[in-house]
This record gives structure tokens, C-alpha cells and sequence, in this order.
């Protein structure tokens, strides 16, 4: 049987590497820039333009208009048409295909004037506006701080839940608590590697965090814990079931079990992100690389920390926990 367990040190080593390049890019961030993360516009405030156009818009000309207007930040979003679409007859079919185009453009905080220059540019250099479906509105950042507090807050609570939840379901295992720590820091691990992967992105290529970058780190979470319960409930199964065998061989058994079903499941998700990636639009390409990022971890932490972290503890391999047994075992070898 391969002894997957057995180079838990490497995993953790390897991890360990990871943590530390991410607490220094954080730091380094924080020196040069005032902040660990590049926040957007949904956590510092902006101005947000809701533009109708008479005709087709392509993103790259609005974005090279705002530039040219003064404004450095932008998320640019197509938004459905307001108005009817127009009926194209295409020999077998009738399409209907929309009439002019609708878009979203984030910006930073901008006074009536800049606003009002930016609209007549817009007007001017690419299509006549619609007056009536065209707006603007001033977004604050204390809405961003209010909804960072609440995913914490929801974070915080998610891992409470979910400490209890497995303690309750693993409730005849020796030491159920353990199962629910060991899942809260592979969660935590994926944690820290998506915000690493997001401050580099930043430092590297301008990427801010955003609502999409929340929305990223939340689905991850989910899914790694999700991961983890596979795991550790097949260890649970095979506890009773294995009372020759040890701790360690029965973890170990488990894992070799579940791991088909869990890079199955994740691969899966995996190879479609891959490809959204590459060929998707430009809007939602952080989002996608940032969650591909945060999943790939989810699939790692769950095996490779989350079920050596199991064994290590109960060995007494972790500094202050557990070390009678750690004695006991070298007893024992002596």
C-alpha cells in the first residue's frame, strides 16, 4: 500500500514555504502600497455609470475613453439592453439580436464636473446616449467595510458551525474534536494561499480585490471543508471496521479510498475553469483565476494537510499537544 501519510513532513514543509512567501508578500505590500491586499472599488468607494448607447460599444473603446478622461481604476461590465430587440431574419431562423448596448463602468470617486466631461466624451467619440437609461451614482466605501465585517463575521461563524457539526457527527471516535480543528486549518490554509496569490497579482499585475474576490474565498471554503468531511468520514467508517490495524494505516487506507472521488469532483471544476479562463471575457478572468487558485489548494489541504494534521496529532508530533502519546511511542521503540 502506498504510505501517503508517512510524508506528512514533507507536506507540511512544503506548505510551511508557501505561508512564508505569503506572509512576506504581505508585508511587502503593506510597505509599499499601505495595504496587504489592492482594494477596487467596492471597499474604497467610487462612481458607478449606467451607460445606454444607441449602438454597439466595445469594451476597449470605453475603457481607452475613461482613460483618457483621468480615471486610472475601472471594472467594466456589458449589461443586458434596456430597449426591445430587433428581429434579423437569418435565412432558417429568426434571431433577435439587440439594438445598441448597455454597460457598467466602475470608477474612482469623481466630482459633476469630471461626470459631465466624461459623458460628453462618451457621446462625442463613440455613440450617441441614451439620456433616459443613462446614469451615474456615487457608491460609498463604508458599504465595503460593512460587507468585509459580515464575511468575517459569516467566516467566523461557518467555522463554529462546522467544528461543532463535525464533532457531533464523529461524536464516537476517539478525540472528535480533532477532526474539525484539523478541517478549520486546512480551510485556513487556503485562506492565506488565495490572499497570497491576490497580493502577488497585485504587486505584479494591478489585480484588486473586489466583491468577486469575496465571493471566491467564501465558495473555496466551502468546498474545502466539503473535502475534508469526505476524507475524515471514511476514516470513521474504517475505525471499527479495523481495530487490528493502526491509527495511521487506517488514515491512510482512508485516504487512498476518497482521493479518486475527490480530484474526480475538483479536476472536473478544475478543467472548466481552465478553460473560462483562457477564453472567457476579460471581466471575470481574476474572478476565475483567483477561485482555480483557491480550489486547487482546497483539493491539496484537504489531503495533504487536513489528514496528516490527524496523524501528526495523534502521534504528539505537534509541539504542546498531545505529547504523551509522542513519549509513549518512544517508550514503546525503546
Amino acid at each position: 500500500m502506498f504510505r501517503l501519510v508517512e510524508r506528512r513532513r514533507i507536506y507540511f514543509t512544503f506548505s510551511g514555504i508557501l505561508l512564508l512567501i505569503g506572509i512576506a508578500t504581505l508585508i511587502y505590500s503593506t510597505a509599499d502600497t499601505g495595504s496587504p491586499l489592492q482594494l477596487g472599488i467596492d471597499f474604497t468607494g467610487g462612481t458607478i455609470f449606467e451607460l445606454q448607447f444607441t449602438e454597439q460599444v466595445g469594451e476597449q473603446e470605453l475603457r481607452d475613453v475613461f482613460a483618457d478622461a483621468g480615471f486610472d481604476e475601472l471594472v467594466v461590465q456589458e449589461l443586458r439592453p434596456l430597449e426591445e430587440a430587433s428581429l434579423v431574419d437569418t435565412g432558417d431562423t429568426t434571431t433577435a439580436y439587440p439594438e445598441g448596448s448597455r454597460w457598467s463602468v466602475r470608477t474612482e470617486e469623481a466630482n459633476a464636473d469630471i461626470i459631465g466631461l466624461t459623458l460628453d466624451r462618451l457621446n462625442d467619440n463613440l455613440a450617441e446616449l441614451d439620456q433616459e437609461a443613462t446614469s451615474t451614482n456615487e457608491v460609498s466605501g463604508q458599504v465595503g467595510n460593512e460587507v468585509t465585517r459580515a464575511a468575517l463575521y459569516a467566516t467566523l461563524a461557518a467555522a463554529l458551525i462546522i467544528s461543532g457539526f463535525i464533532w457531533f457527527a464523529f461524536r464516537k471516535v476517539p478525540n472528535p474534536y480533532r477532526y474539525g480543528v484539523c478541517a478549520i486549518a486546512a480551510m485556513v490554509h487556503d485562506l492565506l494561499i488565495m490572499i497570497t496569490a491576490m497580493s502577488i497579482f497585485g504587486l505584479l499585475l494591478g489585480w484588486q480585490a473586489d466583491a468577486l474576490f469575496l465571493t471566491a474565498v467564501l465558495t473555496v471554503l466551502g468546498f474545502s471543508v466539503q473535502d475534508s468531511i469526505v476524507v475524515f468520514d471514511r476514516i470513521r467508517e474504517n475505525i471499527p471496521r479495523r481495530r487490528d490495524e493502526g491509527y495511521e494505516l487506517i488514515v491512510n487506507r482512508s485516504v487512498l479510498e476518497t482521493v479518486h472521488r475527490s480530484l474526480a469532483t475538483q479536476l472536473n471544476a478544475i478543467f472548466v475553469m481552465i478553460a473560462i479562463a483562457l477564453f472567457g471575457g476579460e471581466t471575470i478572468r481574476e474572478f476565475i483565476i483567483i477561485l482555480l487558485i483557491g480550489l486547487t489548494s482546497g483539493t491539496y489541504s484537504s489531503i495533504f494537510i487536513a489528514v496528516p494534521l490527524l496523524v501528526s496529532w495523534e502521534k504528539g508530533e505537534i509541539p504542546f499537544v498531545n505529547q504523551d502519546a509522542k513519549h509513549g511511542n518512544l517508550t514503546a521503540v525503546a
